[in-house]
């Protein structure tokens, strides 16, 4: 069976037509018909994972790495590609709106399933350096505890900052990674302005 007639199997199963799936997806019809008849062949990386959540079923079962990866030709000591989950990239943050409010995405990435990822971040600076480098991808899981020292999200009034989080009884440090940057410290009524999104899970980082 291959990764069409996969697709095709699954969108037959839950009732979808290919217009609807070729919504979902921002293509034409056309090109899922053709993805179903294997005239494109390949998936590309970035509809895989969108793909993955229209159809209810993961990477691995569209590909077939399920019932043999061998048959892929996974080069040894290499992994089939994880599990991925579609979540929001935000953007600059509006004051006063939920983090992930629909005028504060600039559109979707996948992240690794297992971060259990709610959003993700695009780092700006270097104030994070060494660990986080300027343009990395950062995802983020809401209603986590995050402990003392732990790297978060935080929005402060209309701006999303990422430092390691303390938490004091009377003032909250936010304090970078990088030695040349001074703690962000906001102290009683100061402190109502900062909210804790979530904390940091994982990054993506091109070479």
């Amino acid at each position: 069976m291959t990764t069409g007639d996969r697709m095709k199997l699954r969108r037959k199963e839950l009732g979808l037509s290919a217009e609807t799936v070729a919504e979902r997806l921002n293509v034409s019809p056309a090109t899922v018909y053709r993805y179903e008849k294997g005239d494109i062949e390949k998936l590309p990386g970035d509809i895989l994972p969108i793909l993955s959540k229209v159809l209810q079923t993961t990477p691995a079962y569209l590909m077939g790495w399920e019932e043999d990866a061998a048959a892929y030709n996974v080069p040894p000591g290499f992994s089939p590609m994880p599990d991925m989950d579609t979540v929001p990239l935000v953007g600059r943050i509006a004051c006063g709106e939920p983090i992930t409010a629909e005028e504060n995405l600039e559109g979707y990435v996948s992240v690794p399933s297992a971060w259990r990822a709610t959003f993700t971040l695009q780092c700006e600076g270097d104030s994070m350096e060494p660990t986080i480098h300027d343009g990395d991808l950062v995802a983020i899981r809401k209603d986590v505890r995050i402990e003392n020292g732990q790297i978060a999200a935080v929005r402060i009034g209309d701006e999303a900052t990422l430092k390691h989080l303390y938490l004091h009884d009377d003032y909250i440090e936010l304090r970078p990674e990088n030695p040349t940057y001074a703690s962000i410290i906001r102290r009683k009524e100061e402190m109502n302005d900062v909210s804790i999104e979530g904390k940091a899970v994982g990054l993506c980082r091109g070479l």
